[in-house]
C-alpha cells in the first residue's frame, strides 16, 4: 500500500482536514460519558435541577456538534477516496495504452477489466473509509482510555486483560483474509474473461450450438466463485464473534470489580456508569478494527494486482534522446538490413525465427509488395516498421535513420496502417474515419490551445473533405451515403453491422484520411470481391502517388504494379524484382500467379455448370 501514498499528495488538505474532523469528533464523543457521570452524581447528591439541566443541555449540544463533524468527515474522506480512485484509474488506463502487443498476447482482457473494476473498488475502500475508521479507532480508544484511567487505574488494567488476545487474533485472521480475497479476485478475473469471450464470440457460440455447454462452463466457474467467497465469509463470520467474546469478558470484569468498588465507596455510581460507557466506546473501535483490517487486507491484495499492471514495461519504448527525421515532401525511403525476428521463447528452447536475413531497400515514393504463402512472415515484416515489435537482428531505417532512434509518436505519425483484421470502434462512421486525424481529435476535445473558433472550423472542414476523399478511394462513399444516417451511422461493437469487405474498406479509408507519408497495407483487401478490388487499386494508384507504400497480399493482382516485389518463404526472401522479371524467372512468384489464375478460372466456370 506504500505505492498509494503519492496519490494523496494533491489532496493533502482534504486528508488532514478529514482526519482532524475524525479526531475532534472522537474527542467530543469521549466527553459525553464524563458529563453523564457528573449528572448522575448531581442527582444522587440532590443538587439543584438547574445544574442537571445544564449538564443535559451540554450533552445534547456535544451530540449535535459531534454528529455534524462525523457527517463532514465522511463527506471529506469518502470524497477523497473517490478522487484517488479517479486518478489511479486514469494512470492505469494511460499506462495500458503504452504497453505493446507482447503484453496483451499473454494477458487476458477479462483479467484487465476485473482489475480496473473490482480491484480498484477495493483499493478505494482502503484509501478512504479504512483510514477514516482506523483513525477513529485509535483516537476514540485513546480518549476513552484516558478517561477510564482517571476513574480507576486498577479497574482499567484488569478490564483490558481480555483485549490482549486481540492482536494475535487480528494477525492470524488478517493473513487468511488477504490470501483468500486474492484467490477470490483471481477467480473473478477468470470468470470475467469467460463472459467477455462469450459475448464477443456470440456468433461462433450459436453457429456451433454451444450455448448449453457455455452455460454449464459458466455455472461451474460461478459455483467455484461462490465457494471461494463462502470460505472468505466464514472468516468474517468468525471475526466479530471472537471480538465480541473478548469484549464480553471485559464487561464481566467491570461488573464484578467495579460493583465492589462502588459498594466500598472507592468510586461513585456516576463514575461506575461512565466507566461502562467508556468501555463500550473502547470496545466498539476494537470490534470495528476487524472490519478495518478486512478493508486493508482486501485493498492490499487488490493493490498488488494493480501494481502488476503498473510495473509492466513495454518491450518497445521511445529512445531517451530521439533523432529527428529529415524534412520530406512526399514519402520516406525504407530499408531493411539483414533483419531477423522471433517471438519470445522459453529458456532452453531454440527460437523459431519468423524472419531471417531480410534485406531490401526502396526509395521514397515507391511501392514495395510482399507476397508469400500463409505464415511466411508478411504480417510480421509490416509490424516491424512502426515498431509494434523490434527485431532481434539487423536494422530498419526510415530516410536513413534507424527506427529505434526515432520517437515512437513521430514514427507512427508517419504511418497509415491497415491491418489484416479490421478493428472499428463502437462510434459513427465519421468518427472512425477521423480517428487517426490528430487535428480533428484536438478540436473535438477542445485542447487546441490558442486556436480561434474560425481556425477550428477551417480545420474541421479540411478534415471532412479528406475523409470523403479517402472513403471515395476505398470505394465506400456511395455505400455509406446509401445508409439512412450516412456518415453519422452508428456502428455496433467492432463494426458488427458492416460486412467484412465494408470493414476493410473503412479501415483503408481511415488510414488514407491521415495522408501519411508511409502506407502499410497488410492483406487489406482480402475480404473484397475482385471487381471492387480492381476499383480500389485504381484509386490507390493516384492516392499513393508520391507516398511510400508497403503492400502485403496473397493476391498477385493487388501487387503486380508495385515498384519492387519480394517473395517470402518461411521468413526468408527467396525472390525479389519487378513483376515482369519475376514472371520471366519462372520461380515461386510465377507459380503463385499460375495457381491463382487457375483458381479464378475454376470459380468463373462453376456457375455455368
Amino acid at each position: 500500500m506504500r505505492r498509494l501514498v503519492p496519490y494523496y499528495q494533491p489532496y493533502r488538505g482534504m486528508l488532514l482536514g478529514g482526519l482532524a474532523l475524525v479526531i475532534v469528533s472522537s474527542a467530543l464523543g469521549a466527553v459525553v460519558p464524563w458529563l453523564l457521570r457528573s449528572g448522575i452524581d448531581a442527582l444522587l447528591a440532590r443538587e439543584p435541577l438547574r445544574r442537571v439541566a445544564t449538564i443535559g443541555g451540554g450533552i445534547v449540544a456535544i451530540a449535535f456538534v459531534g454528529g455534524a463533524l462525523r457527517f463532514w468527515m465522511r463527506e471529506v474522506l469518502n470524497g477523497l477516496s473517490r478522487y484517488i480512485e479517479y486518478d489511479l484509474r486514469q494512470v492505469l488506463f494511460a499506462h495500458l495504452t503504452t504497453l505493446d502487443p507482447a503484453y496483451y498476447a499473454h494477458t487476458r482482457t477479462g483479467d484487465i477489466m476485473a482489475r480496473l473494476t473490482n480491484d480498484l473498488s477495493a483499493v478505494r475502500m482502503a484509501a478512504g473509509p479504512a483510514i477514516m475508521y482506523l483513525t477513529n479507532t485509535i483516537f476514540g480508544g485513546a480518549f476513552a482510555l484516558v478517561f477510564m484511567l482517571r476513574i480507576d487505574v486498577k479497574l482499567t488494567l484488569l478490564s483490558l486483560l481480555p483485549m490482549a488476545l486481540l492482536p494475535v487474533v487480528m494477525i492470524k485472521l488478517g493473513g487468511l483474509i488477504h490470501s483468500r480475497f486474492e484467490a477470490v479476485q483471481e477467480h473473478f478475473s477468470t470468470m470475467t474473461t469467460h463472459v467477455q469471450e462469450n459475448f464477443a464470440g456470440v456468433r461462433v457460440v450459436r453457429a456451433y450450438r454451444q450455448e448449453a455447454a457455455e452455460v454449464a462452463r459458466f455455472a461451474a466457474l460461478n459455483a467455484t466463485y461462490v465457494d471461494k467467497n463462502m470460505r472468505l465469509a466464514r472468516l468474517y463470520g468468525a471475526m466479530n464473534p471472537l471480538f465480541g467474546l473478548l469484549a464480553g469478558l471485559s464487561v464481566v470484569v467491570v461488573l464484578g470489580l467495579g460493583g465492589v468498588l462502588v459498594v466500598r465507596g472507592t468510586i461513585s455510581v456516576g463514575a461506575f456508569v461512565a466507566f461502562g460507557f467508556y468501555l463500550g466506546i473502547l470496545t466498539w473501535p476494537l470490534i470495528a478494527l476487524g472490519w478495518v483490517i478486512n478493508l486493508f487486507q482486501r485493498g492490499s491484495a487488490s493493490m498488488g494486482r494493480l501494481l502488476e499492471i503498473l510495473d509492466a514495461r513495454p518491450e518497445v519504448e521511445s529512445p531517451p534522446v530521439p533523432r529527428a527525421l529529415p524534412p520530406a515532401q512526399g514519402g520516406r525511403a525504407l530499408e531493411f538490413r539483414d533483419v531477423g525476428f522471433h517471438f519470445p521463447t522459453p529458456q532452453g528452447r531454440e527460437p523459431r525465427w519468423v524472419l531471417r536475413h531480410v534485406s531490401f531497400s526502396i526509395p521514397a515514393g515507391a511501392t514495395l509488395a510482399v507476397v508469400g504463402a500463409t505464415a511466411s512472415g508478411k504480417s510480421t515484416l509490416i509490424d516491424l516498421i512502426p515498431r509494434l515489435h523490434d527485431p532481434q537482428e539487423g536494422t530498419i531505417l526510415l530516410d536513413g535513420v534507424p527506427v529505434r532512434e526515432i520517437a515512437l509518436p513521430v514514427l507512427r505519425g508517419e504511418v497509415g496502417y491497415v491491418q489484416q483484421e479490421s478493428f472499428l470502434f463502437s462510434d459513427t462512421i465519421a468518427a472512425n474515419l477521423a480517428y487517426g486525424d490528430a487535428t480533428h481529435a484536438l478540436v473535438q476535445h477542445d485542447v487546441v490551445g490558442e486556436a480561434a473558433p474560425e481556425e477550428s472550423r477551417e480545420a474541421g472542414a479540411r478534415d471532412v473533405a479528406a475523409h470523403v476523399w479517402a472513403a471515395d478511394v476505398a470505394q465506400l462513399d456511395e455505400t455509406v451515403r446509401a445508409f439512412p444516417h450516412g456518415y453519422g451511422t452508428l456502428l455496433g461493437e467492432r463494426g458488427i453491422n458492416l460486412s467484412g469487405g465494408q470493414k476493410q474498406r473503412l479501415s483503408l479509408a481511415r488510414a488514407l484520411a491521415r495522408r501519411p507519408r508511409l502506407v502499410l497495407l497488410d492483406d487489406a483487401l482480402s475480404a473484397v470481391d475482385t471487381h471492387t478490388e480492381a476499383e480500389i487499386l485504381r484509386g490507390l494508384r493516384g492516392a499513393l502517388a508520391g507516398r511510400t507504400a508497403v503492400i502485403a497480399s496473397h493476391r498477385i493482382s493487388a501487387v503486380r504494379d508495385a515498384s519492387w516485389i519480394i517473395v517470402l518463404d518461411e521468413g526468408r526472401v527467396v525472390e525479389q524484382g519487378t513483376h515482369d522479371v519475376l514472371i520471366a524467372a519462372g520461380g515461386r512468384y510465377a507459380a503463385l500467379l499460375s495457381r491463382q489464375q487457375l483458381e479464378e478460372a475454376i470459380e468463373e466456370e462453376a456457375p455455368a455448370r
